[in-house]
């Protein structure tokens, strides 16, 4: 497989992805075309990369351990050894699917992936993860009906140490080159991946250890090194079909995280307050919901602005895909809803007709809707004599109305 490929080709298709990326990158409005649609570009290159360069390495090393420990603990007649040639053969599926899930994991969001395609990994963790469990349960049942059997115990060849020896350091190595890989580009898929490596090098460890009980004369123990094996293989597929699960059904970070998140969103300038703080994990990003308050009078661009710098705190502090801020100009959680009071233009009709001054619509007016009420700004383009008339009439109609709470008329000067 690998041979069909070649190390020129890879470098070439890393290449050419990565010069795709950079003009996708200066032409950012144009990603939507048929043409860009059509053409795979990954939505972080340098990730997309080393995930596939990383994975290569290791169907190429697994495929030669697949091999050498099946073939050899049969000679052998090593049971854990060949256990564990099981382990590297899932490790050869599990990469297949990590290849897979890399390359659509990678696509840009589109119409019915609006958030993007990250969770194409943590489906990919749960499937990895599930295979895992049954694989390891299947080993320790294999392992625990052979021991029923004592006639049937055999002992090994010391080929079949070497080989263990052999796997023991590939999978040592394999597990320290993808961790440093997973850390350089942050991904979660890759970090799954390079522990999944570590467990292949502990339960090599038990193998070698199995082996070297055998020849001492204990030939039980390669077959207890073979149930190990199979707990190993499932405990670690079952924490990872769990923790996948669980960000699929939109569990929230840590409470740490959260409150870290939190506070960066308080500390923000304009910021009163807030609440309704929802986190939910996108592979090795997450997503973020808060409800920001804000002072009600500001302007709606002001209001914006604050936002929108709540937002970039939180992109630029923490590990964050996206953060949605809703602004409040007040907690809605404890005050009056507004939802029954009528829109602009049937508060202008109101006061209208409560004021008989029809001349009114005429001027500029700004309305506040909170607990439940109404405050209005009046912007009268008049002489001061009008305006302190007309805040009297307001003055007087605010003490009965049961829409408008408070009414300010502010003067513009002579028309």
């Amino acid at each position: 497989m690998h041979a069909s490929i070649g190390k020129a080709q890879v470098i070439c298709c890393a290449a050419a992805l990565y010069t795709s990326a950079i003009k996708m990158e200066k032409h950012s409005h144009s990603h939507h075309s048929h043409k860009h649609k059509e053409a795979f570009e990954p939505a972080h290159p340098e990730r997309f990369a080393a995930a596939k360069k990383s994975t290569w390495v290791s169907i190429v090393i697994n495929l030669v351990l697949t091999f050498l420990q099946v073939v050899g603990g049969f000679f052998a007649h090593s049971q854990a050894l060949m256990a564990d040639g099981l382990h590297s053969l899932s490790d050869l599926m599990s990469d297949i699917l990590v290849l897979f899930a890399n390359r659509h994991g990678n696509r840009h969001a589109d119409a019915n992936h609006p958030y993007g395609h990250a969770r194409v990994e943590t489906a990919a963790t749960l499937v990895l993860g599930v295979f895992l469990a049954a694989l390891g349960v299947g080993l320790l049942v294999a392992a625990a009906m052979r021991l029923q059997q004592p006639h049937a115990l055999q002992s090994v060849d010391p080929l079949a140490l070497a080989i263990a020896i052999v796997a023991l350091i590939a999978k040592e190595g394999m597990f320290r080159y993808m961790l440093a890989v997973a850390k350089r580009v942050r991904s979660q898929m890759l970090v799954a991946n390079a522990w999944h490596a570590r467990s292949d090098a502990a339960s090599s460890l038990v193998v070698v250890v199995g082996i070297i009980g055998n020849l001492m004369g204990y030939t039980f123990l390669d077959l207890v090194a073979a149930a190990v094996v199979g707990v190993m293989i499932g405990h670690m597929g079952g924490k990872l079909a769990f923790e996948a699960l669980a960000e699929l059904i939109d569990t929230g970070l840590e409470a740490e995280e959260v409150e870290a998140i939190r506070h960066t969103l308080l500390t923000t300038p304009g910021v009163l307050s807030l609440h309704d703080l929802r986190t939910r994990k996108m592979a090795d990003n997450a997503l973020v919901d808060a409800h920001i308050i804000v002072d009600p009078k500001v302007s709606v661009s002001e209001g914006h602005y604050i936002a929108e710098a709540a937002r970039y705190a939180v992109l630029k502090a923490h590990h964050v895909l996206d953060v949605m801020v809703h602004i409040d100009p007040e907690d809605d959680m404890q005050a009056k809803p507004n939802a029954h009071l009528p829109n602009r233009l049937g508060l202008l009709q109101h006061l209208a007709t409560e004021l008989d001054d029809a001349a009114l619509l005429k001027q500029r007016f700004v309305f506040h809707y909170l607990d439940g009420k109404v405050d209005a700004e009046i912007y009268l383009l008049g002489d001061e004599v009008q305006a302190v008339a007309l805040q009297q009439r307001c003055d007087e109609l605010v003490k009965s109305d049961a829409i408008f709470r408070s009414i300010l008329v502010l003067r513009l000067g002579a028309p």
